[in-house]
């Protein structure tokens, strides 16, 4: 090994880039590698979402309609199809509360559940639910289980 063959450790020197607009005498001062004129070539620019060279954006061309009732309450809807699979499975075995449906991730820790009637429940099951429709709660006294509004 001599001087002529040293050189850094690999990774350690960066190469620091084209240094714009620090001069004539760089090569890169003037317009600074941004053209001439027209917005790009402006301090402070940044393309806004959507923006298509100031033709009318395709969200201001599409017409809007309906609306969105705030007061809306959403359910994590869950069928009865859904709990009696959990039963073979031997997940659950005589009573279903939020905990259980949460631990199986089948709702959210913030959702509102609803039962819903698709399928049919073998098993007899304590549900317990924020809502119930008209066939599952059938459904579920039918198996000989009991349906608890929360």
């Amino acid at each position: 090994m001599d001087l002529s063959n040293l050189k850094p450790a690999e990774g350690s020197v960066k190469s620091q880039g084209k240094r714009i607009g620090r001069g004539q005498g760089s090569g890169k001062g003037g317009t600074a590698t941004r053209g001439h004129k027209g917005a790009k070539s402006r301090s402070g620019y940044s393309k806004k979402l959507g923006f298509e060279g100031g033709q009318m954006p395709l969200q201001r061309r599409v017409p809007k309609f309906g609306f969105t009732n705030i007061n809306r309450v959403e359910y994590q809807g869950i069928n009865l199809d859904t709990l009696q699979q959990l039963v073979d499975d031997k997940k659950i075995k005589d009573t279903v509360d939020f905990e259980i449906l949460f631990t199986n991730r089948l709702a959210g820790k913030n959702d509102l559940v609803k039962i819903l009637g698709r399928g049919e429940l073998k098993a007899k099951l304590k549900v317990s639910a924020h809502k119930f429709t008209a066939s599952a709660k059938a459904a579920i006294e039918a198996a000989g289980g009991e349906a608890v509004t929360i």
